[in-house]
């Protein structure tokens, strides 16, 4: 006769403790997917992060110091779709801890000084309305005065809809912005993750002097359906992914994100060097 166990023997895993890989369906420790930054062990796949989990990451510790924080969004068209716009920016507020999809700031790596701005997908799908375009300006603005390198992070579904008109005018915005910075001879690095797309494809993620990725990372203005429908063609396989990329000189390297901090600091170090040159 079998035995019965209770209910009460049976063990129970909190919350919070495991992850499953969506690509490989690897179940992983938390603790080793945060020592492995944030890469599945098995398939390499690479989660997202938010902006404030990239900047651990990528700068020097306490090195990075925000502006302008005052800059917050708001509901100029009184827009609604399944809820009023406003109740959803105070909602996704309430959930991320911030006021919009960027954050904008002065930091460092390895030693190196440069002005940053990070997207969050996780502020309604990093989407660009007013103030990531101000936020990006304003971080272009920055760089420009104080004649240090650029980094811009996207990760992004494009524009936001809820702005309509005000939010397709970021993209004009940030892209005359970064034709003052050419001029002026400063670098600006575009670094892209997952997903990059719409918009802010179409605008400032695609004018970098240096424009890398990392690997497999959904790069596109729009969706492969809407192509497909659109030239009535069948695409190739991965073309939107930042390999495909590579390959047909959209961007200029992939660097995987344990060796990003590393590869950003050569670059900033050429840099300097060069501008070190020109002075003389």
């Amino acid at each position: 006769m079998p035995l019965e166990h209770s209910p009460k023997s049976k063990k129970t895993i909190p919350a919070g403790v495991w992850t499953k890989c969506e690509k490989c369906e690897q179940i992983i420790y938390n603790k080793e997917l945060e020592e492995n930054f944030k890469i599945c062990p098995k398939c390499g796949a690479h989660f997202r992060l938010n902006a404030r989990e990239r900047m651990k990451q990528l700068f020097d510790e306490g090195s990075f110091k925000e502006f302008g924080e005052s800059v917050h969004p708001v509901d100029s068209l009184n827009f609604v779709d399944i809820q009023p716009y406003s109740v959803r920016l105070s909602q996704t507020q309430k959930k991320t801890g911030q006021t919009d999809a960027c954050i904008v700031g002065d930091a460092s790596i390895d030693g190196h000084d440069i002005v940053a701005a990070l997207l969050d997908f996780d502020f309604m799908g990093g989407s660009m309305g007013s103030v990531v375009g101000e936020k990006v300006t304003l971080a272009v603005e920055k760089a420009l005065k104080s004649k240090t390198p650029l980094l811009v992070v996207s990760a992004s579904g494009g524009a936001r809809m809820q702005e309509s008109i005000l939010s397709l005018m970021q993209m004009a915005k940030t892209s005359a912005a970064l034709a003052k910075l050419n001029e002026s001879g400063i670098p600006f690095i575009s670094l892209l993750t997952d997903p990059t797309t719409g918009g802010v494809t179409a605008s400032f993620a695609m004018l970098g002097d240096l424009i890398i990725a990392e690997p497999k990372a959904l790069i596109a203005f729009a969706g492969p359906r809407v192509i497909e429908q659109t030239i009535r063609q069948q695409l190739p396989e991965g073309f939107q992914l930042s390999e495909f990329l590579l390959s047909h000189g959209m961007i200029d390297a992939i660097v995987e994100r344990k060796d990003l901090k590393k590869y950003l600091a050569d670059i900033l170090t050429f840099f300097s060097e060069k501008q070190g040159k020109r002075e003389v």
